[in-house]
């Protein structure tokens, strides 16, 4: 199993929270903002804000992310787990280029002996053009954006991915496009998917199982097409019709 976690609590804001995420497992993490989905995520990594604490048990692979040290999560971060943020300016740096963001978390783990060669190898995985690994983030579209910071969160081959709304900002074309990315970066690695969306659309393409989130409680779990054709909590039903989806 690489994700277990159980009765994690935060603040008054999440409550006792438990689920695993499989080896290879795509699991969607679902709700309306101020759900606790992000907060959820942050615990998992490490970073929540300083005046919130974690409680509860989150383990990575066996190991217990809750009470490390910065040094440790911080060893696991690119490496063993890695998240990719809706707005994907938040995870790159504007004075650096491109390919040198893309080799740095490889140079950081010492996971490959030529950076720069792999890191136009991942860039080209993510469809974008050779030159861009000496563009600057902002020469290039969202899309683009947020193909590189897919390129730097797999550049380790980490055990688990988190996806934190990642495809809100793009117009329909490009989501596609990033979504089909995610799909075959994982399967090609064995990586395990936490993906968060208030998007059920999203979570029927992207995940076999789906948890749905609720004022910091998660109120329906099961797998994605159980959930979607037949949920049972009365908060589920309600997105489901107003989102008008239909799960063949």
């Amino acid at each position: 199993m690489t994700l277990v976690i159980e009765g994690l609590g935060v603040s008054d804001l999440v409550r006792d929270v438990s689920f695993e995420v499989g080896t290879g497992e795509r699991v969607g993490l679902i709700g309306e903002s101020g759900s606790g989905k992000s907060l959820t995520a942050l615990s998992i990594m490490g970073l929540l804000p300083d005046e919130l604490r974690a409680s509860g048990s989150v383990k990575l692979k066996g190991r217990e992310l809750l009470g490390a040290s910065e040094r440790e999560l911080s060893r696991l971060r690119g490496n063993e787990m890695s998240m990719v943020f809706q707005e994907p300016m938040t995870a790159l740096n504007p004075a650096m280029r491109v390919g040198r963001q893309v080799a740095e978390p490889m140079s950081i783990h010492g996971t490959r002996r030529d950076h720069q060669s792999a890191a136009a190898e991942l860039l080209d995985s993510v469809g974008l053009p050779s030159d861009a690994v000496r563009a600057y983030p902002h020469q290039l579209s969202g899309g683009q954006r947020q193909r590189v910071v897919l390129a730097m969160a797999l550049a380790n081959d980490p055990a688990l991915l988190i996806c934190d709304e990642p495809t809100t900002a793009l117009d329909v074309t490009v989501q596609a496009r990033i979504l089909d990315l995610i799909l075959s970066g994982t399967r090609q690695r064995e990586t395990s998917l936490l993906f968060i969306t208030h998007d059920l659309a999203v979570v029927a393409s992207v995940c076999e199982r789906v948890l749905v989130m609720l004022d910091g409680e998660i109120v329906e779990a099961g797998s994605t097409r159980e959930v979607l054709t037949a949920p049972k909590h009365e908060y589920t039903q309600r997105l489901l019709k107003a989102s008008d989806l239909e799960v063949s």
